[in-house]
């Protein structure tokens, strides 16, 4: 069979709230569609308090029907589950309650992408954290993709990274792995940009924080190495410059 290439992106969406400090989910979709990719890992996708709710609202992913969200079948506690018909009164008061992803962390893939297995990771913190894994089959191409947020602190992002290389190990088959997201790593190759070695290699996609002066390349495209980088890059657009505090990484990966 002959290679096929695969777009695959990060975004840190900072829950939709642009630099001008408004919520505005239709502009991330915007930049989703300005980038094109097969798929995309989400960072800050689903609001932090509250009903934690989708920052993009499903109905408005749906409309805009370039993507489709992956769905990990899990939901964080929230207060209405400890009072008597609590969910029942946030439908009644029409409060979103679904979340995209967690912890914050979705997968969107296009609508023909086929999703053959999921899951919701948990990682070691000291404040609520986790990664999703999905493996799909685009174009007749099996890749595993895992969207992570790691730590602000250097320990536990070690400690987070080894989690998922762990589990990535554990699954029951081997299969093309890209693993991206916002890592709060400054360091250009050290730090613990170190930990994925020797399988796998970092994009070098450039700087992508802050979005109006772009000075550290905190988010992150490791791919591992059985998969070629055909092309990489950080989106700056007109949109992507408003949308977030964060620029979208791309990936062009031959598979």
């Amino acid at each position: 069979m002959t290679s096929s290439t695969i777009t695959v992106a990060s975004y840190n969406m900072r829950k939709a709230i642009g630099i001008d400090r408004r919520r505005r989910p239709d502009r991330v979709l915007a930049v989703l569609q300005e980038i094109d990719a097969d798929i995309v890992a989400l960072q800050e996708a689903d609001k932090r308090f509250g009903t934690r709710a989708s920052a993009v609202p499903h109905a408005l992913i749906d409309s805009h029907g370039l993507y489709k969200p992956v769905e990990f079948g899990v939901s964080h506690s929230r207060f209405a589950h400890a009072i008597p018909f609590g969910e029942a009164i946030e439908a009644r008061l029409g409060l979103g309650t679904k979340n995209l992803g967690w912890h914050g962390n979705a997968i969107l893939v296009k609508r023909e992408v086929e999703v053959t297995g999921y899951e919701a990771l948990d990682l070691p913190t000291l404040e609520p954290r986790g990664a999703v894994l999905a493996e799909l089959v685009v174009r007749g191409r099996e890749l595993r993709v895992v969207g992570m947020h790691l730590d602000l602190s250097g320990l536990w992002r070690r400690r987070q990274v080894m989690r998922i290389l762990d589990h990535i190990a554990r699954r029951h088959r081997p299969m093309p792995t890209v693993i991206m997201g916002d890592t709060n790593e400054w360091s250009k190759g050290g730090g613990v940009l170190r930990e994925f070695a020797p399988g796998y290699r970092v994009a070098d996609t450039g700087f992508s924080f802050h979005a109006r002066r772009p000075v550290a390349a905190l988010d992150r495209i490791i791919v591992e190495k059985s998969l070629t980088i055909a092309a990489c890059g950080v989106h700056h657009s007109v949109a992507a410059s408003k949308a977030s505090d964060h620029l979208p990484v791309w990936a062009k990966l031959s598979v």
